[in-house]
């Protein structure tokens, strides 16, 4: 049956949408994997599903590129935000998650500000295999945890180019301290209000960027001591603002832009 879609990315962070409202389009994780697969299908970091919902604009529901289902999804989460923002004419609009209840904004400069939630830092919460001190894992490195519905792990190095993110990722992320794995960030201080970020992505690899993660390394930052409340994440596609005042909400601010739309056979 073909399958319409839109392609998006947020700094270089592509994802794909698939509108399912008035519809009863099953997306499958067999179907996601076909649709993520860069030689042979669309090719995304995460494919974003708008599903009918009674209390907000729509239901959003995220997968990975190889099948895996996630809660949250920054980038795509923006890119459903300006979709249907221009097809309602409005400026703000309420978005159904796992994650909960999203508010999503066009600012001046036509960006999206996304409050993404309060960050849990419990180790159950995250999850971690055992309860331990979130803020200082006991890893080689020294690493920090927290989730914004689903876990990132930060790592603050010297120097980000001697890092070799392909290497040191994927052993991380499948460390059984992490029953459900996890994204790992290599994070570099450029000064209080400013990071350099490289990513790890949880069923993923490495993107030019992620939304989630660049609120995740920020916080992790902030709890730290290292950042300011209000900070520029670098990440090698560009750049994003996020906000956290050590209590609350966490915002994500930045940029998307549409590539093109299409359909899908899925045979």
């Amino acid at each position: 049956m073909p399958l319409s879609f839109h392609k998006m990315h947020a700094n270089g962070d592509d994802f794909v949408i698939v509108d399912s409202r008035n519809s009863a389009i099953p997306i499958t994780s067999t179907l996601a994997r076909r649709m993520g697969d860069r030689h042979r299908g669309i090719g995304f970091n995460q494919l974003a599903v708008i599903l009918d919902c009674e209390n907000a604009a729509a239901r959003v529901t995220f997968w990975n590129a190889d099948g895996s289902a996630l809660d949250t999804c920054g980038s795509a989460t923006r890119g459903v935000a300006d979709m249907l923002m221009r097809e309602a004419n409005v400026t703000s609009i309420a978005l159904r998650t796992n994650r909960g209840l999203l508010t999503c904004e066009r600012t001046s400069t036509g960006a999206i500000s996304v409050n993404m939630g309060a960050p849990l830092f419990g180790w159950s919460d995250i999850p971690l295999a055992r309860e331990m001190d979130t803020a200082a894992l006991p890893l080689t490195g020294d690493p920090t945890a927290c989730s914004m519905g689903n876990p990132h792990c930060t790592y603050f190095v010297d120097d980000l180019a001697a890092v070799d993110i392909a290497a040191i990722g994927p052993t991380i992320e499948s460390n059984a301290l992490f029953p459900l794995k996890t994204n790992v960030h290599f994070v570099q201080v450029i000064n209080r209000a400013h990071i350099r970020l490289r990513i790890w992505e949880r069923g993923g690899g490495i993107p030019l960027g992620s939304g989630s993660c660049c609120c995740g390394a920020a916080v992790n930052g902030i709890r730290r001591g290292l950042l300011d409340d209000c900070v520029e994440v670098e990440c090698d596609g560009g750049s994003v603002t996020v906000q956290w005042d050590g209590e609350g909400s966490v915002f994500l601010t930045g940029p998307v832009e549409k590539i093109f739309s299409g359909t899908f056979l899925d045979r």
